[in-house]
Order: structure tokens, then sequence, then C-alpha cells
């Protein structure tokens, strides 16, 4: 395969080295790829299908996936979550996968690519449900960039995306007025019952606050891309988001325990 076959594909924060390839995107494996392979594996063969499929490895010793068409939500068009029913479809989308992986055995000693310990260990969670890893095509919508999929809980994947979908954003230029109403209406899209609601308002904050340490942690150790990252101001956003959750919990509650439950 010739370089000039090879198209750079851009967004998010990690992106180095991942290509598309006709119908394909090649990136770069590690040692999680089989595993992440055997859970997407899983996951088509259990009819989810919002995700790409593994094809393997290349004679470069690159992953490869089916290219998911379509256009990235953000930040070019994050005018398709405005709406409360791009919300509920988001939602409904994550309880998806998250039903579809109840039923994955993972290969035994499976070496995931784990960056932040969870709160618990429940499934094989994504870990970065959040618009730079949703692709909109035409009728169909997918979660792209599995490779830090790892063990966690339902609720700790939620409480990431509920931060990148709604958003729960400190940003004057991202807040939302509605944010609670929106939060609301996620939840019922989902299917949370009570229990999982309170515990989700005590783990908007903590998820939040997990993002800033990481950065911190990665930044003092040099290691690169999170001390660019941190360099750019990452941590200062997700320190200001966290205390901006934290300041609003008693809002979250009521909009989680006291909204409508659909």
């Amino acid at each position: 395969m010739t370089r000039c076959n090879e198209e750079p594909l851009v967004g998010g924060n990690v992106s180095a080295g991942v290509v598309r390839v006709g119908d394909t995107v090649r990136r770069p494996a590690g040692p999680w790829t089989p595993a992440v392979h055997a859970l997407l594996d899983h996951l088509h063969g259990v009819g989810f299908h919002a995700a790409p499929r593994p094809l393997g490895i290349d004679e470069q010793g690159r992953e490869v996936l089916t290219f998911v068409p379509g256009v990235t939500v953000w930040p070019d068009h994050f005018a398709l979550m405005e709406g409360l029913d791009g919300v509920e479809r988001v939602a409904r989308l994550i309880r998806e996968f998250h039903d579809a992986v109840q039923g994955f055995a993972p290969p035994p000693d499976a070496p995931w690519q784990v960056l932040i310990p969870p709160d618990r260990c429940e499934i094989i969670a994504h870990h970065d449900l959040a618009p730079w890893n949703l692709v909109a095509g035409d009728g169909a919508w997918a979660f792209i960039d599995w490779d830090v999929a790892a063990p966690g809980s339902r609720l700790w994947d939620l409480a990431y995306a509920c931060q990148s979908f709604i958003p729960l954003s400190a940003d004057p230029a991202w807040r939302r007025a509605d944010a609670a109403a929106r939060l609301s209406v996620f939840a019922d899209a989902y299917g949370l019952d009570e229990g999982q609601r309170r515990e989700l308002v005590s783990l908007l904050g903590r998820r939040a606050w997990s993002m800033h340490d990481f950065l911190r942690a990665q930044a003092a150790a040099r290691h690169q891309p999170w001390a660019t990252l941190w360099q750019q101001g990452h941590g200062d956003t997700w320190r200001s988001n966290a205390e901006y959750i934290e300041e609003r919990q008693e809002l979250w509650a009521r909009a989680l325990l006291d909204g409508g439950r659909g």
C-alpha cells in the first residue's frame, strides 16, 4: 500500500497516524488492539452496528477498521445536538451499546488501555463517548475511536457523555441555560431508574475532576500528547467544568429526580 493512497484523518486530540485508505481506516495498534477488536466483533455479532468493524492488522502493523461515512459532530456539526431529539437519540444509542456489551466475555488477561481508573467495573465501557467520537451519517449515527475501551460502568460512561453532549460546560460559549432540562431528557431516553439517577448526580463532578487530575499527572510526567493538552489549557477547562458542575449539584438532582420520566 503506497502512501499516496492514504488520506490523513484529523480531529479530536489524539489523531496522529490515523489515515483513511479506501473504505478502511488505519490506526496505530497497541497491546490493547486484540481486545478492542474482540469487543467490536462481539457488538456486530449481537446486532449493534453503530461502531466500526475490525478487519485485522495491515502490513505496517496498523489496525484496520471499516470507515464510518458521515460527519463528526464536534465541532462543526454540533447543531445536530441542539434540539432535544438529538439528546434523546444519542442517549438511546448509548443505551443500545451498553445493553449489547453486557454479554461480552473479554479475552483472558486482556490488556486494555486504562487511562483513568473508573468508579467500578461492570461492563467494557467506551470511556470517550463524546461529540468528537460521534459520526452522523445518512440515517445512521456511530461511535468511533474505541482504543480506550476498558472495564468501567454504565454510569461512568454516562457521566462523561452528559458533560459533552448536554453539555455541562463552564465556558460561556457552550454553557446552556437549558442544561438541566437536557439532562433530564437524556436520563429519560437512556432509561435510568431512581437509584441510577441519584448516583449519576454524584458522579458528574467526580468524572470531570478525573479528567483534570489525569492531565495534570501526565503533564508532570511529560507524557504526550497529554502534556501538550495541559499546556494548551485543557486542564483549566476541566477544572472549571468540575467546579461548575459541583456548584449546581442540587439543580442536576432536581432535574434527574423531579423531572418527567417519559
